[in-house]
């Protein structure tokens, strides 16, 4: 998926918090490669395990973020991470754009907790749909492609079909899908409804 930023900005430059973000999940997907030949799994103790799981912790909630379950799994949180993530925090500056990325990963795993309460979850997939739903809010008609369906797509349209694949995964789910759904959605209302209140806010600043 590709796009080209309504700020001009492009891939060539990373803001600081997108990269400590893209060296932290890079690092960690590092160190549990290297304790799981040693048989230590990372996971126990810092994925999002279920309440009912009787592994849940609190800081799991943080923690959680940083973890991913395969290499196709870090490679395109981070790809969409470093698409959307640079533009937004361009936009908000560093401290907001942090804060926006980390209350979003919370509330996506704790959506997770109450819909799926009995399953685990790792990933920064939440935060990342917050990212995507702060995105088609504040610049709807940015244009998009998918890398094999060349016909660009506005952000307004296309990322809320994502979210409605999640909605239907999550309320019927297949075979096999190890997606948290729950968790993306969660991600996502909880980068809208802020995203609406910080622009409300700024507004009525700027009067």
């Amino acid at each position: 998926m590709a796009y080209q930023s309504p700020r001009g900005m492009g891939f060539g430059s990373i803001p600081p918090v997108v990269k400590n973000l893209l060296i932290i999940n890079g690092l960690v997907f590092l160190a549990q490669f290297v304790f799981e030949g040693q048989g230590i799994r990372l996971e126990i103790w810092g994925a999002l395990w279920g309440v009912g799981t009787g592994n849940f912790k609190v800081w799991q909630l943080i923690t959680y973020q940083f973890m991913h379950g395969s290499m196709g799994h870090i490679f395109f949180n981070m790809l969409t991470l470093w698409m959307f993530g640079s533009t937004l925090e361009n936009f908000w500056g560093s401290g907001r754009f942090l804060v926006f990325y980390i209350v979003c990963g919370v509330f996506a795993g704790i959506a997770q907790l109450i819909m799926q309460g009995n399953g685990v979850a790792l990933g920064a997939s939440g935060s990342i749909m917050g990212l995507m739903a702060a995105f088609a809010y504040l610049f709807p008609n940015t244009e998009m492609l998918f890398i094999f369906f060349p016909i660009p797509i506005k952000a307004k349209y296309m990322i809320p079909g994502f979210m409605a694949l999640d909605l239907f995964g999550g309320i019927a789910p297949q075979m096999g899908d190890n997606v948290a759904h729950w968790a993306h959605l969660g991600g996502a209302l909880t980068g809208l409804i802020i995203v609406i209140i910080w622009n409300k806010t700024n507004r009525q600043n700027f009067y």
